[in-house]
C-alpha cells in the first residue's frame, strides 16, 4: 500500500515557499457517498481478515442512542449521526467460501451493509432474537467489546452485557471472549481507499495552519495567542469542517522564562510580538479521518529575513528526533520497545527528548500502540505493550529541548506530523515541517 507516497512528490520541497493553496472540500452529499463507499470496503476486507487473524467467528457490537460504543460509531452510515434506539450489529464468519455474514439485530436495517434481522411483531424481545441468531449459528467464540486496557474497545456497558448473557443459553455463555484486538484492529487499520484520501485531508490541515501562521491572521503587537486559537476555530467552521479538540497557541521568546516543564497547564493569553517563536497544536476531522499537527512559526523583527541560526538548528534537531523514532518502527514491536530504543539513541546523540506518539485515524487519540506519553517516558503500561501492525497511521508527536545561543536559554521544539506505516517504512502523509513559517511572509521586494 504505497499509493499515498506518490502524493508526497507534490509537497513543496521547502516550506519557505510559504504558501499552500487550500484544496477543494467536497459538498456534504459527496462526502457521504465517499464515507459509505470506504465503509463497505472495510466491512468486506478489514473485518474478515481481523476475525481470522484473531480466531474469532462471531463479533457482536451493541450501542444505544446517545451511548454509542466507540466502534459502532465508526460503522454507521454517513446519514446516521447516532445509533437508533438499541442498535446491535452481528458479524459471523461462515468460512472462506461462504464469507462473512452481517446482520443488524434492530428494528431498522443499518444502511446497505446490515439487513435487519429482527421483527418486533414476531419476537418483541430484542435480546431473545439476538440469542436465537447466535444459537442458530453455534459459534466457537462470541466476541464482545470489553477491555480494561483500551477505552475504544470497552464500549459494551454492564447493562447490555447483563441483558445479553441472561438471554443466552447457558452453554453459549462460556464462549464469550473479549473483542479487544478486533476492536483495536478495526479502528487502527487503514485501507488502500483511505490512504488515497488521507493525503488531501492532511494537506487541508497544513493549508489552514499556513494561513493562521501568517499575516492573514496575525498582527504583531495586537493579536494574542487566544485570538489566534479562535481564528483557527472559526476558519475550520467556515470550511464546513470540525475539530476534535480546541487548538492551542503558545509563545517562546528570548526575554522570558524557559518553556514550561510539563503540559498539565496551559499558558496564559500572550500578545504576539516580533522575535517570538510561535507553536500551534491543531487538528481537523474530515471524511471520518482525523489529523493532529504541531508546527512552529517565527515572527520576524525589522530587518530580519529568517529566524536566528540557533532556532533553525533547534528545528533541525527536532527533525532528527523524528527520524530516530520512525526508524524504530518494525512490525510486532510494542510501543514501549520503540519508545525505549528511540530515547536511548536520541540521548546517545546528545538530545534531551520527550516522545509521546499516538495512533490516529477514526479518533484523534486513536486505538493502537502508545509510544510514550509526556509524563510516561519510561513506558506506558497496557496500551504501550500493544504491538505494531502494518497499514496503521500515527501522529509522530514529540519534543526536544535545545540551547539557543542567540537567546542564551533553552527552547523546546514541539513537533507533530501524521504518518503511515506500510509494514516496511514510515512515510509522512503530507510531508513535515523542516523550516519555520515566517510572519510576515517575505515579499519579492524584500531586500
Amino acid at each position: 500500500m504505497r499509493l499515498f507516497f506518490l502524493f508526497l512528490l507534490l509537497t513543496p520541497s521547502s516550506l519557505l515557499a510559504q504558501h499552500l493553496p487550500m484544496p477543494a472540500i467536497l459538498p456534504l452529499r459527496e462526502q457521504a457517498a465517499v464515507i459509505d463507499r470506504v465503509l463497505l470496503d472495510r466491512f468486506e476486507t478489514v473485518v474478515p481478515a481481523l476475525m481470522r487473524r484473531e480466531g474469532i467467528d462471531m463479533w457482536v457490537i451493541v450501542g444505544r442512542e446517545y451511548n454509542e460504543d466507540p466502534v459502532i460509531e465508526t460503522m454507521l452510515p454517513a446519514t446516521w449521526l447516532a445509533a437508533r434506539r438499541r442498535t446491535i450489529l452481528l458479524f459471523y464468519d461462515r468460512g472462506d467460501e461462504a464469507g462473512l455474514e452481517r446482520l443488524a439485530v434492530a428494528r431498522y436495517a443499518v444502511g446497505n451493509a446490515f439487513p435487519a434481522a429482527w421483527n418486533p411483531e414476531e419476537e418483541p424481545d430484542q435480546w431473545k432474537r439476538l440469542a436465537a441468531l447466535i444459537a442458530e449459528r453455534n459459534p466457537r467464540k462470541i466476541a464482545l467489546n470489553r477491555s480494561s486496557t483500551f477505552a475504544h474497545a470497552d464500549g459494551m456497558t454492564d447493562t447490555e452485557f447483563d441483558a445479553l448473557t441472561s438471554a443466552l443459553p447457558a452453554g453459549l455463555r462460556g464462549r464469550i471472549v473479549s473483542a479487544e484486538n478486533l476492536a483495536v484492529g478495526w479502528l487502527e487499520t487503514r485501507t488502500e481507499q483511505e490512504m488515497q484520501l488521507y493525503p488531501m485531508i492532511v494537506r487541508i490541515a497544513h493549508a489552514i495552519i499556513a494561513e493562521g501562521l501568517s499575516e492573514q491572521a496575525i498582527q504583531p503587537g495586537v493579536t494574542t495567542t487566544t485570538d489566534l486559537e479562535w481564528w483557527f476555530r472559526e476558519r475550520i467552521r467556515s470550511l464546513g469542517l470540525v475539530t476534535w479538540f480546541h487548538p492551542s497557541v503558545d509563545v517562546q521568546r528570548a526575554d522570558t522564562a524557559d518553556a514550561r516543564s510539563d503540559f498539565s497547564t496551559r499558558p496564559g493569553e500572550t500578545t504576539i510580538l516580533p522575535g517570538d517563536l510561535l507553536h500551534v497544536d491543531f487538528g481537523i476531522t474530515y471524511l471520518r479521518l482525523n489529523t493532529d499537527t504541531q508546527q512552529h512559526a517565527y515572527v520576524l523583527k525589522p530587518g530580519e529575513t529568517e529566524a536566528p541560526a540557533g532556532l533553525r538548528a533547534a528545528l533541525a534537531a527536532g527533525n532528527r528526533l523524528q527520524d530516530i523514532l520512525t526508524s524504530q518502527f518494525q512490525t510486532g514491536r510494542t510501543g514501549n520497545e520503540m519508545l525505549a530504543a528511540a530515547r536511548a539513541q536520541a540521548i546517545a546523540e546528545g538530545q534531551r527528548p520527550s516522545i509521546y506518539t499516538h495512533p490516529i485515524g477514526f479518533h484523534g487519540h486513536a486505538a493502537g500502540p502508545a509510544i510514550g506519553m509526556w509524563d510516561s517516558q519510561g513506558g506506558v503500561p497496557g496500551t504501550g505493550d500493544y504491538p505494531l501492525y502494518l497499514n496503521t497511521a500515527y501522529s509522530i508527536e514529540l519534543n526536544t529541548t535545545v540551547a539557543v545561543p542567540e537567546w542564551g536559554k533553552d527552547v523546546r521544539i514541539m513537533l507533530e506530523e501524521d504518518a503511515f506505516f506500510d509494514g516496511d517504512e514510515v512515510g509522512y502523509i503530507d510531508g513535515r515541517q523542516t523550516e519555520f513559517w515566517l510572519v510576515p511572509r517575505l515579499s519579492a521586494n524584500t531586500p
